[in-house]
């Protein structure tokens, strides 16, 4: 059994899609990165290599072993909506990508199975002690949950996942178990 501890990236103050853009993560809250720090085991840190996620692993790390950035825990590329605001692209294919996630894919895009395809991946490959620290995003950790929980892709994006806030899955050899979500601690 490998406990995972699934971090959601310090906050990016961006009003806009953010998928594979890459803004910096804001990591002045220092009180809260302690908090964070201290709320988690002696375990490697891995995180995506977006620059939001490995700011925040390395703020967090301390002491602990550093694995090398993983492209495969990259949140969801929105393709030709990434990096734009909302009301640019606010539309029926926007409303449709996110009230019915599954196979439907951002134009030039990815869809929300794509993102658990490859994520579920590199988890499987990472998760050998049993311990793993793993800094990500928004999407990324969700997909874990709807797989812990068995919510669908639509009610799981109703779960709420706060900027450096932990997410528990214990990752058993018959299947992911939740443990909590979204906590600050």
């Amino acid at each position: 059994m490998t406990r995972l501890w699934l971090i959601r990236h310090g906050p990016t103050h961006v009003r806009r899609m953010v998928g594979h853009s890459d803004p910096p993560a804001d990591l002045t809250d220092i009180a809260a990165i302690g908090r964070l720090s201290a709320a988690l085991p002696r375990a490697p840190v891995v995180s995506s290599d977006l620059i939001r996620a490995t700011a925040t692993a390395d703020a967090i790390a301390g002491a602990r072993p550093r694995l090398p950035h993983e492209v495969a825990l990259r949140e969801f590329d929105y393709g030709d909506w990434d990096d734009r605001p909302f009301d640019a692209i606010d539309g029926p294919e926007l409303r449709a990508y996110f009230d019915d996630p599954g196979d439907r894919r951002a134009p030039n895009g990815e869809s929300w199975n794509d993102v658990a395809e490859r994520v579920d991946t590199v988890l499987a490959r990472l998760a050998t002690g049993p311990d793993l620290i793993v800094v990500a995003h928004m999407g990324v950790i969700l997909t874990q949950w709807a797989r812990a929980t068995g919510l669908t892709p639509f009610r799981a994006l109703a779960q709420k996942i706060d900027n450096l806030s932990l997410t528990r899955i214990d990752m058993w050899a018959d299947g992911p178990a939740p443990v909590f979500a979204n906590r600050i601690p």
